[in-house]
């Protein structure tokens, strides 16, 4: 059954698209802990992430990295956290949150953003690949 990232990898559902390439697709979370929370989700599905093609994996932090610099340019914070849980999505993942500290790392913290900040937020990020 195909997942819900890969229907959004494909354009079925709308998303705010921040990159992509060959093996990675990655935009921003509509429940974000912090704005401009972003998902780096591989192309190819599998559940858990470190259960993945080992040269695979090697790609996903270098890819992330592009990201999360252009994270901090774009949204005042100190850090940008990292979060592998995987639990609401079948689909490995990797959440990219801006924080100014640790305790900011909670999924209670997620809230529904409007389409119009994520699509500000999304355009300084990408502005600043």
């Amino acid at each position: 059954m195909t997942t819900l990232f890969t229907r959004i990898i494909k354009g079925e559902i709308p998303c705010e698209k921040i990159l992509e390439d060959g093996d990675f697709f990655a935009f921003l979370d509509i429940r974000p802990i912090n704005p401009g929370h972003c998902l780096v989700v591989p192309k190819v599905e599998f559940d858990e992430l470190f259960t993945g093609d080992t040269d695979l994996l090697a790609k996903a932090l270098p890819f992330a990295q592009r990201i999360a610099k252009a994270q901090k340019q774009a949204v005042a914070c100190k850090r940008i956290g990292v979060i592998v849980a995987g639990f609401e999505v079948p689909h490995a993942h990797i959440h990219l949150i801006p924080i100014q500290s640790e305790g900011e790392l909670s999924f209670s913290r997620a809230r529904a953003a409007a389409r119009e900040e994520l699509a500000a937020i999304g355009k300084a990020i990408r502005e600043n690949l």
